[in-house]
């Protein structure tokens, strides 16, 4: 038996190392450069940074309930106490909303940007892909309440991760907001990740392992991949949803977004933008975008006067 206990221990070595290599590589994902994002948003003409500069606005640190700070900014330009709340992707961080905040704010609304966890300005180690990230979105919502009051109106709009941490949120913890924007979500982290794997090592290596991933990520994180899925609480959302995603996104397949839409009881509208690869719906189609946003939103105030 002692001949083999070398051999034993070597594969559990190397076990152990590819489970901390595999959850490395998305609780660690490599964040884009800050002032590349910025300098993308302004030549893009999606940031006038003198503009953004001179709207009313409020720094705010808000504490995680993991112990860290979100960095969020309040901004207020309109009257009314109608707001939305911002979610952006993995690798990007709270300038990335703005481009989503004006066309709101052309609506009348006022909103709040915010840095996810490891991102930005705000704390926290690790991404998590909806799971700690839900949490820390409630402590905004919260936040937005305390300052506004109880009849505070307010949407939910999330990009890519933040649209399934939107929803997480929504389906797991709290209804609490007027309506949703879920834009090119995931339906399931476990098999966005299998897909990925399959795509960038070319070889259907992802459902081997997918099961050491998980169980590394309970050791480190205490969470497992199941907690990371839309698919399983999208059913308990009450309130609208809107389900945004491009056709030609390769990243994340459209037919998650489809999905979670088909699971979804209740108020919901579905948009497939013809253009556009991976969170670009509305760079790409800005027009149809907008209509799709205009026309969910009359849909809900139609709803509202019945009620």
């Amino acid at each position: 038996m002692k001949k083999w206990m070398p051999a034993v221990g070597g594969a559990l070595a190397a076990a152990a190392g590819l489970g901390v290599f595999l959850t490395n590589q998305f609780m660690y994902l490599k964040k884009k450069d800050e002032q590349v994002i910025l300098q993308r948003e302004i030549s893009a003409g999606r940031l006038n940074l003198e503009e953004y500069k001179a709207l009313p606005k409020e720094e705010v640190s808000i504490p995680s309930p993991f112990g860290y700070s979100i960095k969020a900014v309040f901004i207020h330009p309109n009257p009314g106490n109608k707001y939305m709340i911002f979610c952006h992707g993995v690798t990007e961080n709270k300038l990335n909303s703005l481009k989503y905040m004006n066309l709101f704010l052309k609506r009348g609304f006022n909103a709040v940007i915010y840095d996810h966890r490891r991102h930005g300005e705000s704390g926290g180690s690790t991404s998590s892909y909806g799971f700690f990230e839900k949490q820390d979105l409630k402590a905004v919502v919260d936040e937005l309440i305390k300052r506004q009051g109880e009849d505070v109106y307010f949407g939910i709009h999330g990009e890519s991760m933040g649209a399934a941490t939107t929803l997480l949120y929504a389906g797991s913890i709290e209804d609490r907001a007027d309506f949703y924007i879920a834009d090119c979500p995931y339906s399931d982290f476990g098999e966005q990740l299998s897909y990925r794997m399959a795509r960038e090592v070319r070889l259907p290596v992802g459902r081997l392992l997918l099961p050491l991933a998980d169980l590394f990520l309970k050791l480190r994180e205490g969470y497992t991949l199941k907690d990371i899925s839309p698919r399983s609480v999208v059913e308990n959302i009450h309130k609208p949803v809107l389900f945004i995603h491009s056709i030609p996104d390769d990243y994340i397949l459209s037919s998650m977004t489809q999905e979670l839409y088909d699971k979804k009881s209740g108020s919901k509208k579905l948009y497939l933008a013809a253009n556009g690869l991976h969170a670009q719906s509305y760079n790409d189609n800005k027009e149809e975008y907008e209509k799709a946003v205009d026309e969910f939103l009359e849909e809900i105030a139609a709803a509202d006067q019945v009620s």
